[in-house]
């Protein structure tokens, strides 16, 4: 698989780390059911087919935090930004 990094151009995929589901949010800290909300957060995970928001860096090279839109039949990356233009690139 290759990556287009914004920064680096297209590179291999081994130079990146899979970081997690961009499109889930934390939970808040001082919510009355924390507890409840955090374990959902951390271990209960959805396993779309199709287009997906992902978190990935790209640790071997300008070490960027990027959001990948990823088709998870095929492993076309269909979009690459840099994750801190969250807005504009994620749900």
């Amino acid at each position: 698989m290759r990556i287009p990094c914004p920064f680096c151009g297209l590179r291999d995929a081994q130079e990146f780390s899979y970081l997690g589901d961009a499109t889930r949010a934390r939970p808040e800290a001082n919510a009355p059911d924390t507890a409840r909300a955090m374990f959902e957060y951390v271990y209960l995970r959805d396993n779309p087919a199709g287009p997906h928001h992902e978190y990935w860096q790209h640790v071997s090279g300008c070490r960027a935090w990027l959001i990948l839109t990823r088709d998870t039949r095929t492993h076309e990356i269909l979009k690459a930004a840099f994750a801190s233009q969250r807005h504009e690139s994620a749900p």
